[in-house]
């Protein structure tokens, strides 16, 4: 395993109806990785959709993976297509936690989940079996049990059509959480940022209300602590909390206002 003995994976912690939260560290630095863990974070989001590092490049990703595993927390890696090959790639990386950016149908969800299992509801899945990083190069034990009860895939949900089929999608067997996608969302209703639109309102709480009645655990942003609580108590699972340049921004321009001018 990566993780400790002791900790609990990301999946294992939603199955038992834990909120997890995370930040989204949009500098792609080891170090920031490593920062997080030490000040408690349950996961860190690394977004290859809109920034940073190729995902095919294993090097980058096995840099920020050691930094998780040192400190205990974990990364949940969206990745910019759904490709199956591209899942298993950074699977086999070690990365635990892959989340899909633009997914709208079953059929889509469908197939990456079974590329991400070597044994997929009851059937052989299409994860290929190897001695990448993530089996510790063949020396891990029950590596295929230990990938199967550990691997945790979700999707973004970011379109009218998506938001369309969230009943079919939720039923998938396999999804581990869906993350809503309220900036994409507004796109989608054609009112970019427009987060409080009544068309973005409402296919956010269809999403929500889905996932919760399903069971499904759902992911969102937060937009300070005040938000983040309130989607705590309203039934989110996921919550991303802020990222590492809003953070920054936040902090020093705070230090700046208080300076005097001495």
């Amino acid at each position: 395993m990566t993780q400790t003995e002791d900790t609990a994976s990301l999946r294992n912690r939603l199955e038992n109806g834990e909120i997890v939260l995370g930040i989204a560290d949009d500098t792609y630095a080891p170090t920031v990785v490593e920062l997080y863990g030490d000040l408690g974070l349950d996961f860190v989001w690394i977004d290859f959709e809109h920034a940073g590092p190729s995902p095919w490049d294993a090097g980058a990703v096995e840099s920020l993976l050691r930094a998780s595993e040192l400190t205990g927390t974990e990364l949940l890696v969206r990745v910019p297509v759904t490709e199956p090959a591209l899942v298993r790639k950074v699977l086999d990386a070690g990365v635990r936690n892959v989340f899909l950016s633009h997914v709208d149908t079953a059929d889509e969800v469908r197939d990456i989940v079974r590329a991400s299992y070597f044994g997929y509801d009851g059937e052989p899945g299409e994860r290929g079996l190897a001695v990448p990083r993530a089996s510790r190069w063949g020396r891990e034990d029950d590596y295929v049990a230990t990938e199967d009860a550990e691997v945790l895939i979700g999707v973004t949900i970011e379109s009218r059509e998506a938001v369309e089929n969230i009943d079919s999608i939720l039923a998938v067997p396999g999804l581990g959480f869906v993350f809503v996608g309220p900036f994409d969302l507004s796109v989608a209703v054609g009112s970019p940022g427009e987060l409080d639109h009544p068309d973005v309102r409402d296919a956010v709480e269809t999403v929500r209300t889905a996932g919760i009645d399903r069971g499904v655990p759902v992911g969102n942003l937060g937009f300070g602590m005040d938000d983040v609580n309130e989607k705590a108590r309203n039934g989110y699972q996921i919550l991303n909390i802020g990222t590492t340049t809003l953070g920054i921004q936040e902090i020093v321009g705070d230090w700046l206002s208080e300076y005097d001018g001495a």
